[in-house]
């Protein structure tokens, strides 16, 4: 029987390219995010590599939805063997005085409380099996905290924090919990930080070669497939041309 892979946040990113991943190593996956049509154009792609998907559509942020999709599986997508908690967002870079509340919130909401959500839904199943991975993926801004970059820093520390505590809560019932934190990585983030600002978002990226999607993908996949016995606690991974949260070496182009 193929091995089961929920991946919250896969309609585009590191998501999508981690259930890409998993699909092409024969895994079976359950995929969510909020846009459906997006969701069901990645199913169908995965489809064709011959493995079974359930595309779940709702908001990690709604507890309701969260506890309804996810507490109500269908019985042959319940034993869910590894848990991705992908979905997360930057939203503004501004200093806390003239931060917007919104996206404050929402930043809080989608990084820290849904992940805990859906953490809630999955990890009772795991501990009844005695095994399964959790992956929760942080940010290089959960190791350290730049410039206008507080409320969003402070849900990536959130993230560290609460991968540690998992850690030991998940001990007595052999489930690994692993933390990654990537630094830039060229996806929709810094285009959702900006509010869809296209030219501010690529200049976030000029200049050198960063990370994509992929390379994360690839990164959680040598976690989940370490011996049963090892467990990657902590992982970083930057581009060779970043030195830290905000230290770049830029070519002039």
């Amino acid at each position: 029987m193929n091995k089961i892979a929920l991946i919250t946040g896969a309609t585009s990113g590191i998501g999508e390219a981690a259930a890409m991943k998993f699909a092409n190593e024969g895994w079976n996956v359950i995929i969510t995010g909020r846009r459906s049509d997006r969701l069901e154009l990645l199913a169908d792609k995965l489809r064709s590599t011959s493995i079974r998907v359930l595309p779940l559509a709702f908001d990690v942020r709604d507890r309701h939805e969260v506890e309804i999709y996810l507490g109500h599986l269908p019985s042959e997508w319940r034993d869910v063997d590894v848990l991705i908690n992908n979905a997360g967002l930057a939203a503004g870079l501004s200093p806390i005085q003239e931060g917007d509340i919104d996206d404050w919130e929402r930043m809080i909401d989608t990084n820290v409380k849904g992940m805990l959500y859906v953490t809630r839904a999955i990890a009772p199943g795991m501990i009844d099996r005695k095994q399964g991975q959790i992956i929760n993926i942080g940010s290089i801004a959960g190791k350290e905290v730049y410039p206008n970059g507080n409320v969003y820093c402070a849900s990536k520390h959130a993230v560290d924090a609460i991968s540690k505590a998992m850690r030991i809560d998940m001990l007595p019932y052999n489930i690994r919990v692993t933390q990654i934190c990537p630094g830039a990585v060229e996806t929709e983030f810094s285009l959702v930080r900006f509010h869809g600002d296209q030219q501010r978002a690529d200049q976030v990226y000029d200049g050198f070669e960063n990370l994509v999607a992929e390379d994360i993908a690839e990164c959680i996949w040598f976690c989940v497939s370490r011996p049963p016995h090892v467990n990657i606690n902590d992982m970083i991974v930057m581009p060779t041309a970043q030195a830290n949260g905000t230290l770049f070496y830029k070519e002039n182009r």
